[in-house]
């Protein structure tokens, strides 16, 4: 790719991405609209390059995959064992035979119909993956599928590879076949293929435990950021070029080193060091799907290229829900599986190039195919908005598929709305000091778990007027409003505030924004979550650098006095976003000359350098031996 074209690149992601994302769509849908528009079917900025582009895009899918497999320990790729062999299996054979009957009626020899139906049974695990982790969906049941069936169809590309041969219909064409490599393998008996492809697992096996591990220590010693930068590049290219060599899918030999390594200390570094790259090459690979896709064959065959897209999407989304729904997942998740998956995907663009070497499709099928699975790709991101958007809220009451448990204890002083992260920190330590606690939590799953190590935790939803008349908030002291969510801790407020009026809120809030609407709303007890542990590093860091305790100490009280003060203030301010600034610039010297000028923080630091000057040498280390002894006495 030439300077021009690169220059060209990335002026369109970088106008086009943010503009999209702001309107509301994910960055994915933004790369491809980029591509589309510098494509040869528009602007035409670029040329027939696209695919050559795509061909060095295609690296930061392989980046992608082995950053998921740094983040799975080979313990817990055991655990996901039945879902990525049962739904994986499942949803590629549901597909594929749905493609092939559809095939069939339609009035395609039968080998064609099941090569497209292989082809289309595969999805996107750019798209995908990238869209759930942007929208933070990736740990959902939903999610979880998803990467299953993800990780199943990039193994699955392996035998797909060696079938599509075998179902050529047409004369063999001058000049097709396979690359050089996979001539080679293509010549070999099937047990020296078994044997090349067994071994070349067992060398990224046994590097990665054996001899990575001192490789990466000798460039740390180094300390040079960018050898050790490079070593995880060459690291993943040697993978990809090795698993390519005996043909298998490089994606797949990267997603293996990152197993493989996902014990190593070097984890979290390696993490750092190949994101950027990552990033940048899926980019620039959804850049490169977009310049492909013709507009010309798109407006001639219009008709058919939408009803292809139609029945790829439809049949897929209902195969998938099936699957989903077979392995007991909420009806919410099996639609977020369903829209995640609908697409085809990039090595479905692979498999049609394939194909067409090996005879199995003319090139205009191959054309016809690839619009149709570029045209779902860009479909993509705007299926997911359509389920986060319009079907996902109508679940919003349905989810909770079982009542409110009774709850049998009326006479606590203290009621405790969640009971995650923060709320189990108060809870326990209320509990300890001998005041017990009714806690609600809307997470079926949190409350079984907690159940379970003997913590006692209602179901129910506390927005609910009669679950809190159930839990006592009339004779109750306390409401601890311990929630994350922050539209629903504020539901929880307003109703509090207007059916218990006498009732005490000592609420959570996330952040500052979350604060001046709690304290807008008539909290008075607000507490930031991560205010006090900030504070506590800040004072050990301020005792690291040599600042006396009691010095530390008074510091960070006299930052916390101010800093909620301030908090207090700005939640009452209503002013433009020039005059908030200008406020908060005003709190920040205030803050400044507070601590110039606080005499006993001064008077503070005159008495421990006389306290210092007049300990007598061997003094302190004497102090310190009789607390031990006294220690040891009590």
């Amino acid at each position: 790719m030439s300077f021009i074209s690169a220059f060209i690149y990335l002026c369109a992601a970088v106008i086009a991405v943010p503009i999209v994302k702001r309107l509301g769509f994910g960055s994915v849908l933004g790369y491809l609209v980029a591509g589309m528009i510098i494509g040869p079917s528009c602007l035409g900025f670029v040329g027939t390059d696209g695919q050559d582009v795509m061909h060095t895009a295609e690296f930061g899918v392989v980046m992608m995959l082995f950053l998921i497999g740094l983040e799975l320990r080979p313990s817990m790729l055991w655990k996901m064992r039945g879902s990525i062999l049962g739904m994986g299996g499942l949803q590629v054979a549901g597909t594929t035979g749905a493609g092939l009957l559809i095939g069939l009626l339609v009035g395609m020899p039968w080998q064609i119909a099941l090569a497209a139906g292989l082809i289309f049974a595969m999805s996107s695990t750019a798209i995908a993956l990238q869209s759930l982790n942007e929208k933070g969906l990736i740990k959902t049941p939903g999610g979880q599928a998803s990467f299953s069936v993800l990780l199943f169809q990039d193994i699955a590309v392996i035998p797909m590879l060696a079938l599509l041969p075998l179902l050529a219909t047409l004369p063999e064409q001058a000049g097709s076949g396979a690359s050089g490599h996979a001539q080679g393998m293509g010549s070999l008996p099937g047990w020296q293929q078994g044997g090349l492809i067994i071994g070349a697992v067992l060398i990224v096996i046994i590097c990665g435990r054996y001899l990575l591990r001192p490789i990466f220590r000798y460039i740390a010693a180094t300390r040079l950021r960018e050898m050790f930068t490079a070593t995880a590049l060459l690291l993943v290219m040697s993978i990809s070029l090795l698993m390519q060599q005996v043909g298998l899918s490089p994606a797949l030999g990267a997603f293996l080193g990152g197993v493989v390594l996902a014990d190593s200390e070097y984890r979290h570094q390696l993490e750092a060091d190949v994101e950027p790259f990552k990033g940048l090459l899926l980019g620039l690979f959804f850049i490169s799907v977009g310049v492909t896709i013709d507009f010309a064959l798109m407006s001639q065959k219009a008709g058919l290229i939408a009803l292809l897209l139609v029945a790829l999407v439809v049949v897929k989304f209902a195969v998938l829900f099936v699957v989903g729904r077979f392995f007991k997942l909420k009806a919410c998740n099996a639609l977020l599986f369903a829209f995640a998956l609908a697409q085809g995907g990039e090595f479905a663009f692979v498999l049609i190039s394939f194909a067409q070497q090996h005879s199995v499709f003319t090139s205009e099928t191959s054309k016809l195919m690839m619009a149709t699975v570029a045209a779902s790709m860009a479909l993509a991101p705007l299926l997911l908005m359509l389920n986060e958007k319009l079907v996902q809220p109508c679940f919003s009451g349905g989810l909770v598929e079982r009542e409110p448990d009774e709850i049998d204890v009326h006479d606590n002083p203290v009621i405790l709305a969640g009971f995650g992260r923060f709320g189990h920190i108060v809870g326990r330590l209320l509990s300890v000091n001998g005041f017990t606690c009714t806690v609600l939590d809307h997470d079926p799953e949190q409350v079984e778990m907690l159940r379970r190590f003997g913590l006692k935790c209602f179901y129910g939803d506390a927005t609910r007027i009669d679950l809190l008349h159930s839990a006592g908030a009339a004779q109750a002291k306390l409401f601890i409003l311990a929630l994350r969510e922050e539209e629903k801790s504020l539901h929880i407020v307003k109703t509090v505030q207007e059916h218990f009026p006498n009732l005490r809120i000592l609420a959570r809030a996330n952040g500052r924004q979350h604060a001046y609407d709690l304290l807008r709303a008539g909290v008075n007890d607000v507490y930031r979550e991560t205010l006090g542990s900030a504070l506590d590093m800040g004072e050990e860091a301020l005792r690291a650098l040599g600042l006396h305790a009691k010095r530390a100490h008074r510091a960070a009280q006299i930052f916390k006095k101010h800093d909620e003060e301030s908090v207090r203030e700005f939640a009452r301010f209503s002013g433009s976003d020039e005059e908030y600034a200008s406020l908060a610039r005003l709190h920040i010297r205030n803050l400044e000359q507070v601590f110039q000028s606080d005499s006993e923080y001064a008077r503070d630091e005159v008495e421990d350098a006389w306290e210092a000057a007049d300990e007598p040498e061997g003094k302190e280390e004497g102090k310190e031996e009789g607390k031990r002894k006294k220690d040891q006495e009590d």
